[in-house]
């Protein structure tokens, strides 16, 4: 994801230590049940759609604005799936982040898939039983936005 501004102000004085940073993901379906998904330009790697929230953004908002900036795509959120704290991420540059990730399960409503910003190489609907490779954690993201059940948030360990 593109750094936005406001931390690049923070990061001029915190340097690379931990930022605790809000963070949504967007699982996006459509009409006929497949998923959403982004190759990252950062990482190569596929992945479900997030960003993070600018200052005073709502969360549910920032998912809809995400998915349309990096894909084209036009969603509505249904509801929240899950809400969690990552590990700590450490970027290229050596930044370390870690992201209260909220996850929300969305419906397209409109726009056609493709890349939309320098942050995604390729972007594309999959059938949910024949998606590529991906990290644990967005598969644990679709897997709870297929479920039926509650929100899920990791009780006190």
């Amino acid at each position: 994801m593109a750094t936005p501004d406001f931390i690049r102000t923070i990061r001029a004085s915190a340097g690379h230590q931990l930022l605790w940073l809000p963070g949504v993901s967007a699982v996006v379906f459509d009409d006929e049940g497949r998923v959403l998904l982004g190759q990252r330009a950062d990482n190569r790697q596929w992945a479900v759609l997030a960003g993070i929230p600018d200052p005073g953004e709502q969360p549910a908002a920032c998912a809809v604005r995400e998915v349309y900036e990096e894909t084209a795509v036009r969603c509505e959120v249904e509801r929240i799936v899950s809400v969690y704290a990552t590990k700590p991420v450490v970027f290229d540059n050596d930044d370390v982040c870690q992201f209260m990730d909220i996850t929300f399960r969305c419906r397209a409503v409109g726009g056609m898939a493709r890349v939309n910003d320098e942050e995604s190489l390729q972007v594309g609907w999959f059938e949910v039983d024949a998606l590529p490779v991906l990290n644990e954690h967005s598969q644990f993201r679709i897997k709870q936005a297929l479920s039926d059940g509650p929100t899920w948030f990791d009780p006190m360990t």
